[in-house]
């Protein structure tokens, strides 16, 4: 069997479980990858590679290469998809065995949350967008502002955002809700307040402006032709309002959406919210992932707690104090 054809056999067999179309597209650009990659050191064409060339020397090469040119996390993501491909091929008894375990994967520290650095960030650029269009050949504030607007005040993953539909807002004006699908197909509900819903009616209102007839089932966020937005587009939509504020510095390197979705996170911590509703609200499936927003918070706390300029005397004092009952006796002097 030619290895491009197991590829699209392979996906067509996952759309049982639901992903979205982003997800399938993340695993066809890694299957595919590497299978140029093999295709490279066998010194031939794509379609030429068979299934049953993909033997654990050639894809332990072509992992190799493909680690040069890609961030570690990118890596172990592309091993996991193979890894999944194979195991579905050994349950359809067409290959005898799995040969990722002959592949080494990376390991990957968990990184903690990278938010916007800077308290007034997030204040800085919606204001910046209120104010004023950013440079562009066909400006859209009113698209603008409602695209980071929702990433912060929802905390939604970009491809949750992408995948939103006009209809996905739904509920009485000033009790709105927004229905998102996260990861593994899971729906969660999400609360809109008031502001954000003038935000996304300003939009709407400026898109059938531009383009006419606005229909439920059609993209929630669109591009300046009217075109769903894909993830390139907004990344670089984000990027360019970033550098219209001027806080493309406070901006944790990589991060772009996520560090919306890590701000709206921490603030929620910082506020007081409960690990429970951190969880529901960003789509967790584990306790961990909504623990470390707590854990950040409260390290956080005790460092702004320790930097406050009374320490500083106390600490003069014990170090003047010195041995034992010498605190006591500087202090009541």
């Amino acid at each position: 069997m030619p290895a491009q054809d197991a590829v699209e056999q392979y996906l067509v067999a996952r759309r049982a479980a639901k992903p979205s179309p982003h997800t399938v597209a993340a695993y066809r650009r890694d299957l595919n990858s590497v299978l140029a990659l093999v295709a490279r050191e066998r010194g031939c064409r794509v379609r030429d590679v068979a299934l049953a060339d993909l033997e654990a020397g050639v894809l332990r090469s072509a992992f190799a290469d493909f680690a040069t040119e890609r961030a570690a996390s990118s890596v172990v993501r592309a091993w996991s998809t193979w890894n999944g491909f194979f195991g579905f091929w050994v349950s359809e008894r067409v290959v005898g065995g799995n040969p990722m375990s002959a592949v080494p994967r990376p390991r990957v520290r968990p990184s903690g949350p990278k938010p916007l650095m800077g308290e007034d960030t997030p204040e800085r650029l919606l204001e910046a967008l209120a104010r004023g269009a950013r440079r562009a050949r066909d400006p859209w504030p009113e698209r603008d502002l409602a695209v980071l607007a929702l990433a912060l005040l929802t905390g939604m993953r970009s491809a949750e955002m992408l995948s939103l539909r006009v209809e996905s807002v739904g509920g009485r004006a000033g009790e709105r809700r927004i229905r998102v699908v996260g990861k593994g197909g899971g729906e969660r509900v999400l609360p809109i307040e008031v502001p954000l819903e003038v935000l996304l009616e300003a939009y709407l209102a400026s898109r059938r402006h531009r383009f006419g007839v606005v229909r439920g089932a059609d993209p929630l966020l669109v591009d300046n032709r009217g075109q769903g937005l894909r993830r390139g587009g907004l990344q670089y939509l984000v990027r360019q309002c970033y550098k219209h504020a001027g806080v493309h510095d406070r901006v944790a390197r990589g991060t772009l959406v996520h560090a919306l979705r890590h701000t709206f996170a921490t603030r929620l911590a910082e506020d007081g919210a409960s690990v429970s509703e951190i969880m529901h609200l960003l789509g967790h499936a584990s306790v961990s992932s909504s623990q470390a927003y707590i854990e950040v918070t409260a390290r956080a706390q005790r460092e702004a707690a320790g930097s406050n300029r009374t320490y500083g005397v106390v600490r003069r004092l014990v170090a003047e104090g010195g041995g034992e009952g010498g605190v006591g006796e500087v202090v009541g002097g």
